[in-house]
């Protein structure tokens, strides 16, 4: 049933006819998009189509990155003029914007993140301003959500000592699946559900992090789950920089002090420095924790707990916002 949302071409088990078929799938729902602009549509082209020319400028790790860092010196004053003289409809002037407004992850604990990978009917989920803090890119629409490619990180491809393994980005329903699959042969490959769980299930005894991706360019919306190291990823890096890229699962880490030995790994496992040792005892900085679960599931001694924080954005559990949707 899934797949006659799509043209039959852009599935791996039929033959294809159409090697181009994933693109023109995303140019003509772009183009079906209400507010996608040609900008967005050529932006979201660019990002997919050289993926890895895109992450590595973005990351300072290429020459013309110096280009783009000039180029945003010049213009970014102009850009900041116009915003204010542009009115927005609703809010008057428009305020200024941030290069996470339109390109964030949230942190997904692993049950969460397979939730997502297992998910066997298509979803049109709008507007999750609760879940995702963001004024654009907060949808998530699953197409085809069977169709799953993973997808060598362009981070640690970026990187000259990146970590491994490499294939470890999944691009989950369409057009986003097969647009990369067909645009970076070498780099990616049709997966299943099965496999895409037993990828994030390794990913996280790594001790490394499972982030829901959206982006503006990407028809404002989810389309892939990226598994980030602190060492390589950009987002997590902006994070600690002080640009919310990524965003709280929701959840923090809850302390069993009479549980807990202080031996220390939850400290040198947490991906976000979130935990210290302080005087002979663990401390959680409950600001710094991004609720990944990594900690909980390192410890031994199972002195650790996600816990909800009402402080923090709703978790992204996508079973029971199907529930919701499903009752309404």
């Amino acid at each position: 049933m899934a797949d006659k949302a799509i043209p039959a071409a852009v599935h791996p088990e039929i033959k294809r006819k159409d090697r181009r078929a994933g693109t023109r799938a995303f140019l003509a729902e772009a183009r079906s998009t209400p507010d996608f602009s040609w900008f967005d549509t050529a932006h979201g082209y660019v990002y997919i189509r050289w993926t890895y020319l895109y992450i590595s400028i973005a990351l300072g790790e290429h020459w013309l990155a110096r280009a783009y860092i000039w180029l945003r010196s010049v213009f970014s004053p102009l850009g900041k003029a116009l915003r204010k003289l542009t009115p927005s409809k609703e809010n008057g002037p428009q305020a200024e914007g941030t290069f996470a407004d339109g390109y964030h992850g949230k942190v997904l604990p692993l049950d969460s993140a397979k939730q997502l990978v297992a998910v066997h009917e298509e979803i049109e989920l709008r507007d999750l301003d609760n879940i995702i803090p963001f004024d654009v890119a907060r949808d998530l629409v699953l197409k085809n959500p069977d169709h799953i490619v993973v997808l060598d990180c362009p981070c640690r491809s970026s990187r000259e000592n990146g970590c491994q393994p490499l294939d470890v980005c999944l691009v989950v329903g369409e057009p986003f699946a097969s647009f990369a699959a067909e645009n970076h042969p070498l780099r990616s490959r049709w997966i299943d559900a099965q496999e895409a769980a037993s990828i994030l299930q390794g990913v996280h005894e790594r001790g490394h992090v499972h982030h829901a991706f959206f982006k503006d360019a990407m028809l404002g919306r989810f389309y892939a789950i990226c598994n980030c190291c602190p060492c390589c990823c950009g987002a997590m890096q902006a994070v600690r920089h002080g640009t919310p890229i990524s965003i709280s699962s929701g959840y923090i880490s809850q302390l069993d002090e009479g549980a807990c030995i202080d031996c220390g790994t939850c400290v040198e496992t947490c991906p976000y420095t979130a935990i210290a040792a302080q005087n002979g005892s663990i401390r959680i900085d409950q600001a710094l924790c991004m609720g990944c679960g990594v900690c909980v599931s390192t410890c031994d001694q199972e002195a650790l707990a996600l816990v909800r924080d009402p402080s923090k954005p709703e978790p992204l559990i996508i079973t029971e916002l199907m529930r919701q949707s499903a009752s309404r």
